[in-house]
Order: structure tokens, then sequence, then C-alpha cells
């Protein structure tokens, strides 16, 4: 994670860029929101799981 902040303690105020961010695909392979900034628009979604 490239944000200086511990996670979970960082806010972006409105209207801010969010900082970049890297996850994995269901393939694996690592994402990167840098990766898509002005060209597509981006929908994180993060569902919690059931147990």
């Amino acid at each position: 994670m490239s944000h200086s902040a511990k996670q979970g303690t960082a806010r972006i105020a409105i209207g801010e860029p969010a900082p970049d961010f890297e996850l994995q695909d269901a393939a694996g392979n690592t994402i990167r929101l840098s990766d898509y900034r002005r060209e597509k628009h981006v929908v994180l979604a993060l569902n919690r799981g059931f147990v």
C-alpha cells in the first residue's frame, strides 16, 4: 500500500483523489488503481463475508 497512513485510519475528503492501492484479481494478477486513472471509472465494492 503506497499510502503512509495506518490501514483503516486514512480519510479522504470529498473530491480528493483516492490513494493508490493494489489488489489481486480472481486470476491472481496484481491490479493497481493507478493503472486506471484518467482512463475509466472505477467502482470498488468491499463485501463482508458470511461465516
